[in-house]
């Protein structure tokens, strides 16, 4: 496959510990293909087992972190229901689930456009250092259809009920001190300097303890997970996502057509 247009997700080593892992999709903003979201998790799955990475620092190539999902590609399978879940099941939520389930920390090192895909996966990392000029936002109300629900649950519990609200509901957009000042960034500095800043942070962490940063992990993920209900009922996003109401059933939905239509014809949609 030409990765050219797919898009790719990039693993290196660097020095100390430090793992570099990029996401490229060159001319469309590192904008996430459904191959990069199966690379992402495999990549993730790897760094699980390695015992010689000590953190992770997630960049973009270019001037942007990821400006959300690869919308050119979503005629092909978002206009039926089973097909939209396995996408968002399988693929974004393996990508996503497998840099939630790993113990080594994350630091994402976030410049440009932080759209969507971008601001979940971002939601994934321990800490997150942007660029002064990093927006944020999750705008795809334009495009006719709701966040799915895993997804949408991580992203609240990173930005906040409130901003994550305001972000699918009013498809608002946050410039990065906004973003600081609602938590969910770690550091705000210069655009020429977030690479430093985020490289340094890697570094930082890399040179500590790394069973300790492992363990934190372990425990910052148990205190997050949902308490189980009496009897062993499923918890709440389970109901959800596998309950009686499928929430993928929008799929052949008029405004999820003309959405997506729009956005490739360029224009405003009609809804």
């Amino acid at each position: 496959m030409d990765t050219r247009m797919s898009g790719e997700v990039l693993m290196n080593a660097g020095e100390g510990g430090v793992v570099h892992v990029t996401l490229r999709h060159t001319g469309r903003l590192n904008a996430m293909s459904r191959p990069m979201w199966r690379q992402l998790r495999a990549v993730f799955e790897d760094l699980q087992r390695r015992a010689d990475a000590r953190c992770v620092l997630i960049a973009g190539e270019g001037g942007a972190f990821c400006a959300g999902g690869d919308i050119s590609e979503y005629p092909g399978f978002r206009f039926d229901a089973a097909a939209l879940r396995d996408f968002h099941e399988n693929d974004v939520w393996g990508g996503l689930n497998a840099m939630l389930q790993c113990d080594v920390p994350i630091v994402a090192q976030i410049s440009g456009a932080c759209m969507g895909a971008g601001v979940e996966i971002a939601s994934c990392c321990d800490i997150r250092v942007a660029g002064h000029g990093a927006r944020f936002g999750a705008p795809i109300a334009k495009l006719g259809f709701p966040m799915a629900p895993r997804e949408a649950q991580l992203v609240a519990g990173a930005v906040g009920d409130v901003t994550a609200r305001q972000m699918l509901l009013e498809a608002a957009t946050f410039s990065a001190p906004d973003m600081l000042a609602r938590g969910f960034l770690s550091r705000v500095v210069a655009d020429d300097m977030v690479a430093t800043e985020a490289l340094g942070s890697a570094q930082r962490i890399a040179a500590l303890a790394p069973q300790a940063a492992r363990m934190n992990k372990q425990t910052f993920r148990a205190l997050k997970a949902p308490v189980a209900l009496e009897n062993h009922a499923q918890p709440a996003i389970e109901n959800i996502v596998n309950g009686p109401a499928d929430p993928y059933a929008y799929a052949a939905s008029a405004e999820h057509r003309e959405g997506i239509a729009a956005f490739l014809d360029k224009r405003a949609p009609v809804f």
